[in-house]
């Protein structure tokens, strides 16, 4: 008798496979503590239908304490029920069962990683998908569905560019995944919601960027509601107004409505590769359950974070440029490590005075790498324009303007910084800086321009002198030439991706050449064209970061700086005697050789 050919095992259902996925998830990114305190907290959240336990939207806002000024817990809801859906994306949006939220945690708090090898840009991918939509006329994510409505409602998502979607490479985290489970060979084929049409309502994304900003700092069992100070009143204001300059990065209105992938896929990685590294701490409030007895785990609590009931203060102090906002603004692409409880304001120009030698007392003995910020208002290119003296000098220094302004409206302000990771120093014929250097811009919009690794003309300071060509600060222009006064040059040299700031720390000038190439930093990934922005200088700062030694270096030093000055101060001239009295400031190096006992440039 012959032998009947068995027939292929039939592939699983999607649901099964999600159960699966769920379960390696638990056993592999998840500590038993961790799952202990998951399954409590989804117990008394969920609600009840059909035998179904599910979390609602508001259930979700509420618990995660989600501010309702904000209005962005339908956003969250429909990131979080189409990640839940993960890995076939097609079924979205899912009912969020214990099952479901499990991958949601794990995606959202990037645990994948232990388990599966593709990184960050896949998971941009899914987080876009999820936050996308295909029907312009109805850009807001749904309402929220229960279990019965979201099955029903999982086909009604539009497809406009499904007719492409063969077309388009398959998830590689998706793939993976299924690999994972030792199911790939019969998912494969399976298609995800296509690309093609794709996008991300504007209004959308500012709700969801305010949120992560909120986040920023977030530790893991803090609650949210410690910062609620920071939306109301003109808190509020200015949090919506920094999201405004992170949402341009992404948005260009005359081109699109919302954002594509391809904007979302180029602006991340290059200006904000932190941006979503909030939702970590805030979606592992999941894994912390109050009705937990410690007492019980004492083995494992040393992992296991008590409630944190007062906010500990972000900043030490703030100041006109940097306040929370700002601060949660450039842990969107400098690690919040380096950040936050972590910042010490070093020189300011409001308080310190406006000069080189004010700012290099203040600066330079600082070991640990530093943020500077200039804001200004931007100087019109208005031919009528009545310049001061000091304005026009700066001006005739700088090449003719061939660029237009970086953006629309004339009376934008404007926010540039830079970060450097060495202690700054006089330049001599090399600038200092390290390929970590960056230099960006915060308002009007948000904007990141990394080192290259060829060029190093990253920061050059360069005081008054009589063989200095041009002093004062620059950033990613050659350092300037030390000539004879009669062959100095009559302008700066400007590199084509660069900031300058005058000696008297009145004007500044940034550069993007666009078109060029070989600077210091590279050209911006969300401005393609060419532009130059020249503007007067209204206040200036720099931030240590660091910890308590370079704080203490620091505070030593200024120490010795004030025991100095109060013996210059204590100094008895009172003999009456001119010539005797100036005999003893010039020996003790006070006065003579250019030196007044006052600030020097």
């Amino acid at each position: 008798m012959g032998q009947e050919s068995s027939a292929p095992a039939p592939a699983p259902s999607h649901e099964q496979l999600a159960k699966e996925l769920a379960h390696k998830f638990a056993e592999k990114c998840f500590t038993p503590l961790d799952i202990f305190s998951f399954k409590d907290v989804f117990k008394s959240l969920a609600d009840h239908e059909h035998h179904v336990q599910y979390l609602k939207e508001d259930t979700i806002a509420r618990f995660l304490e989600i501010p309702d000024i904000l209005g962005v817990s339908p956003v969250l809801f429909q990131l979080v029920s189409h990640v839940g859906a993960f890995p076939f994306l097609q079924d979205a949006p899912a009912v969020l069962g214990a099952e479901q939220m499990i991958i949601v945690i794990t995606i959202m708090t990037k645990r994948y990683e232990r388990v599966l090898a593709k990184g960050a840009a896949d998971r941009r991918k899914l987080l876009f998908r999820s936050m996308a939509v295909y029907d312009r006329k109805q850009p807001g994510p749904s309402e929220n569905p229960g279990p019965s409505e979201a099955k029903l409602s999982g086909g009604d998502r539009g497809h406009e560019g499904d007719e492409d979607s063969n077309e388009e490479e398959p998830d590689e985290l998706v793939l993976e995944t299924l690999d994972y489970l030792d199911y790939g060979k019969f998912f494969k084929q399976q298609d995800s919601p296509s690309l093609h049409g794709a996008l991300v309502p504007a209004d959308n994304l500012r709700k969801l960027i305010m949120l992560l900003l909120l986040v920023a700092s977030l530790d893991a069992q803090e609650s949210l509601s410690l910062y609620s100070d920071r939306v109301s009143g003109d808190a509020l204001h200015r949090l919506r107004s920094t999201a405004e300059c992170v949402l341009a990065a992404f948005l260009d209105v005359e081109r699109s409505p919302g954002i594509n992938f391809a904007r979302f896929n180029a602006v991340i990685p290059s200006s904000m590769p932190f941006l979503f590294d909030g939702f970590t701490p805030l979606f592992e409030h999941f894994l912390f359950s109050k009705h937990l007895d410690f007492h019980k785990h004492k083995d494992e609590t040393k992992h296991v974070l008590l409630p944190v009931e007062v906010a500990q203060p972000l900043l030490q102090e703030e100041a006109s440029i940097m306040t929370l906002d700002i601060l949660s603004q450039l842990s969107f692409f400098i690690p919040g490590t380096s950040l936050f409880r972590r910042l010490r304001l070093l020189y300011s120009g409001d308080d310190d005075g406006f000069s080189m030698g004010s700012f290099e007392t203040k600066v330079f003995n600082w070991r640990a790498p530093t943020i500077l910020l200039i804001r200004g208002a931007r100087l019109p290119d208005d031919t009528a324009h009545k310049s001061t003296a000091s304005e026009s000098a700066f001006l005739s220094a700088l090449p003719p303007k061939r660029f237009r302004n970086g953006s629309g409206d004339e009376n934008e302000r404007l926010t540039f910084g830079l970060y450097v990771g060495q202690p700054w120093k006089h330049t001599n014929r090399e600038c200092f800086g390290g390929e970590d250097t960056l230099l960006f811009q915060l308002e009007p919009i948000h904007d990141v321009f990394r080192a290259s690794t060829i060029n190093k003309d990253y920061v050059s300071y360069t005081k008054p002198s009589a063989s200095t060509s041009h002093a004062g600060i620059s950033f990613g222009c050659p350092p300037p030439t030390n000539t004879q006064t009669y062959r100095r040059s009559s302008t700066i040299a400007l590199g084509t991706v660069s900031l300058v700031l005058d000696s008297s720390f009145e004007f500044g000038c940034f550069t993007h050449d666009y078109t060029s190439r070989g600077g210091a930093f590279q050209p911006s990934p969300v401005r393609d064209f060419d532009f130059q922005e020249r503007f007067e200088i209204e206040s200036l700062e720099v931030w240590g970061c660091g910890g308590d030694e370079e704080a203490k270096h620091q505070a030593e030093h200024w120490a010795w700086e004030a025991r100095e000055a109060e013996a210059r101060r204590r100094i008895n001239l009172g003999t009456g005697d001119i010539e005797a009295d100036r005999a003893l400031l010039e020996m003790a190096g006070l006065i003579g050789q250019n030196r007044s006992g006052g600030s020097i440039m």
